[in-house]
């Protein structure tokens, strides 16, 4: 699993430029940043380096923010791997809160990485046989 930053802010201009700045001020590099948004706030989510040093520099910067663990698949770059994994997913009823599509840079492939609070998801996926990615 990996510990991915979750954390909020409001939707105006500037404000992911601010969460770069205090990531890089940090020396912090991100792998992956998903921004979504509602009518005031958005919910920014991210795999850095350091997970803990990124936390706590957005706290220190006045974020409300934490930590949370999220389970990331390789791919393989195959067609219909995403459609497979949630077919294993849904016959196991897993609910899968959110999902989103990152790059491993280490092998060159997509990954998917969701969050869900089922406990047992990630040994029931490795018992399928797939690749979970502990660093991207």
């Amino acid at each position: 699993m990996l510990n991915q930053v979750s954390l909020f802010t409001e939707n105006t201009k500037g404000a992911l430029h601010n969460i770069t700045t205090v990531l890089a001020n940090a020396n912090i590099n991100i792998y992956t940043m998903l921004a979504n948004d509602s009518a005031e706030f958005g919910i920014i989510r991210l795999i850095v380096t350091d997970p803990a040093i990124a936390l706590q520099a957005l706290k220190s910067a006045g974020y409300q923010c934490r930590l949370d663990r999220v389970i990331a698949i390789d791919m393989a770059d195959t067609p219909g791997s995403l459609d497979k994994i949630l077919a294993h997913l849904e016959a196991a009823n897993v609910i899968v809160d959110y999902l989103y599509i990152s790059y491993n840079r280490q092998t060159a492939t997509p990954i998917a990485i969701f969050k869900t609070t089922e406990p047992e998801a990630e040994t029931f996926l490795q018992g399928k046989g797939y690749v979970l990615v502990n660093t991207l």
